[in-house]
């Protein structure tokens, strides 16, 4: 049951002085329209008038560029409407907008290291890197690859590529070279930009043999850039470093693009087969994302925007994207929790953080700590919290009011790869509830449908958007008649994007999401939500973390509750029956699970999510296809051959 209690209020100031105030007031003046300053009008009016919306957004938030006269092309076909198809715009002149010696980037890793660049010596750096891939022959559509830690060359790669009219794809550096095969090779990228190792948890893991075997790999690349990131003995000099790109003469001008031209490849995670390649476009992601940090985060120029994640997740294009606020980014590289569980919180302190983003377990880990950071740092600065990745359980919400900041807007945002943007987010006029997040995004017509494609009020069913938006896809990478993309989202509802989340719209218009509609579980014929089940369990102190699978048994589905204890516990059948008993008081006795085992680990993405999906696979002895997607794929071999599986 969720509780509606009312954690934070925006401020009365806030609000009227907010980018959507200002928006609406400028529609209302552009339109002759009379839009109250409410939430729910305005998100009725951006999606009943969907062209004329997206139209106010690229005027109001100045995007650099020929808007073209028409907005949507093919509005009414979902997959097949384009945006702007007009339009003549490039994505870096609008992330390097304003060159002034104020601060773009701020950059932190785990050993101590720091820097800082100015916005002037950002675009200086991008354009001179521009330069030189020019001079390389990188032209309008092709391929640069980074294979790097989350470091300020990261961000100058993407916009030396973007700059060209190129598109850039990422890997963060812990990935092994399987698993940057696996995606590099499919989209066959012309320059290779690689880190010649990375520090995680204490320690100095080299890349140059990783280097070497991808090099090998990948015969469409014609030169690869080598970053020294970390000092070694044995560094290969047949590769260009990367400091001498700065050598080149900048590029002069910015190579203007179609709005709908791709601008990055992403990839999915891949846990049941080679990760799928992901094309998002130049406008899409830029409008969406101004849209985002502009009308629902309200971020102002200068503001500090952090956001824990590598460039390996769709969070680091989020987060670079503020760039186009004006705002400054703050990069962490490293494990968070590294000789001090609260660093993250401490540097927010010390530069003054404004919009602090996180995934959902790192809240969970941080209050499994003794820290109570509001006893301990002054976070009078930060004024929204960001959590993504996974549900922020309603306990995740009580930490963060109770323990780091009573004021803080809680922002539990949900979207992913898929859009590289959000269908449900935060805004500046609703209060936060208690385990629930805000509103649906402007301009995205989102609704819950039930299997029959009926909408849903207060019921649990899928997430589904009814109406086209900028960031969908333009297309998956070597899907020439789109049948991989349309399976992926358009093959249960015609005409309606579904999105693969279990969740629930409340009567008052925020939203539940209940973790993966394909992960959902079905005893009996009933569907429940995943992560309704380790919201209850992992209350309990004995409890690190939790992952539950529906096993196929006696021709129905039962429920296997997997737990990864904290140190020093072990499950006995006194914590067996209080876990039972808090499921069955808290939800209701179909949730309670057939079998509770104890497991040494659970398996997780790169970018920290538990994989379901690979832990169901291997308990029904599958093969695993592509563990290279997994940050500890080594964990999988606690749920090989269990025994008590087996058993009544």
């Amino acid at each position: 049951m969720q509780s509606s209690e009312i954690i934070w209020q925006p401020p009365a100031n806030v609000t009227k002085q907010s980018e959507l105030a200002k928006f609406i007031d400028f529609v209302n003046k552009k339109n002759s329209l009379k839009i109250e300053m409410n939430y729910p009008e305005i998100w009725n009016w951006s999606v009943t008038n969907t062209s004329r919306f997206w139209d106010f957004v690229w005027d109001f938030t100045q995007i650099i560029g020929e808007k073209g006269t028409r907005i949507i092309q093919n509005e009414n076909n979902f997959p097949g409407a384009k945006f702007f198809p007009d339009s003549k715009i490039n994505y870096a002149e609008n992330l390097l907008r304003n060159p002034t010696d104020e601060i773009a980037i701020e950059e932190f890793g785990e050993t101590g290291t720091q820097k800082t660049l100015s916005r002037k010596e950002l675009k200086d750096k991008a354009l001179r890197m521009a330069g030189w891939l020019r001079s390389k022959g990188v032209k309008k559509g092709d391929r640069v690859c980074a294979y790097m830690p989350n470091c300020s060359e990261t961000i100058i790669t993407m916009l030396a590529t973007t700059s060209l009219g190129g598109i850039f794809s990422s890997c963060s550096s812990d990935f092994g070279a399987a698993g940057v095969i696996d995606r590099f090779e499919q989209i066959e990228p012309k320059i290779l930009v690689a880190a010649n190792g990375y520090f995680y948890n204490g320690k100095l893991i080299e890349r140059t043999n990783e280097i070497e075997t991808i090099a090998k790999s990948l015969s469409t690349v014609e030169e690869i850039i080598i970053f020294n990131y970390v000092e070694e003995e044995s560094n290969n000099r047949s590769f260009t470093n990367f400091e001498t790109v700065y050598l080149s003469p900048p590029m002069e001008k910015f190579i203007p693009v179609n709005f709908n031209d791709p601008l990055y490849v992403v990839f999915s995670s891949g846990t049941t087969g080679k990760p799928k390649c992901i094309v998002h476009c130049v406008g899409g992601v830029l409008i969406q994302h101004a849209k985002e940090h502009k009308l629902h985060l309200n971020i102002q120029k200068k503001e500090k925007v952090f956001y824990f994640t590598t460039c390996g997740w769709m969070m680091w294009n989020w987060l670079v994207g503020s760039l186009f606020c004006e705002s400054s980014i703050v990069l962490y590289e490293g494990n968070p929790f590294h000789n001090d569980s609260s660093k993250l919180l401490k540097l927010a302190e010390t530069i003054k953080i404004n919009i602090f983003g996180t995934s959902a377990k790192y809240i969970d880990a941080l209050s499994k700590t003794e820290v109570v950071p509001r006893k301990l740092f002054d976070l009078k600065s930060v004024r929204t919290l960001c959590s993504t990745g996974s549900p922020l359980s309603p306990e995740g919400y009580d930490f963060i009011k109770d323990k780091i900041k009573p004021d803080l807007q809680i922002a539990s945002i949900s979207g992913g790869t898929d859009l590289l943007s959000c269908f449900v987010l935060s805004n500046p006029f609703d209060p936060v509830i208690r385990g629930e997040i805000q509103c649906r995004g402007l301009g995205m017509d989102v609704d819950i449908f039930d299997n029959k494609g009926n909408p849903l009020i207060g019921q649990e069913g899928e997430l589904v958007c009814k109406k086209p938006f900028p960031s969908m896809p333009i297309k998956f990478w070597n899907d020439p008649e789109n049948k991989n993309y349309k399976s992926a989202y358009f093959n249960i509802f015609e005409g309606v994007w579904r999105h693969g989340d279990w969740a629930k719209i409340t009567e008052r218009g925020t939203i539940v999401i209940f973790g993966r509609s394909d992960t959902t579980l079905n005893p009996g014929g009933v569907r429940i939500g995943t992560a309704e089940i380790y919201r209850q369990v992992e209350q309990l102190e004995e409890i690190n973390e939790s992952i539950a699978i529906g096993q196929d048994w006696n021709g129905d589905t039962r429920v296997i509750l997997f737990l990864k204890l904290q140190p020093g516990f072990r499950l006995d059948l006194d914590t067996k029956n209080r876990i039972i008993q808090k499921i069955k008081t808290n939800l209701s006795p179909r949730h309670i699970p057939s079998k509770i085992i104890a497991v040494g680990d659970i398996p997780r993405t790169r970018s920290g999510k538990i994989t379901e999906l690979a832990v169901r696979d291997i308990v029904h002895n599958k093969e695993i296809k592509n563990k290279e997607a997994l940050a500890n794929p080594e964990a999988l071999n606690y749920f090989k051959n269990l025994a008590e599986l087996q058993q009544d």
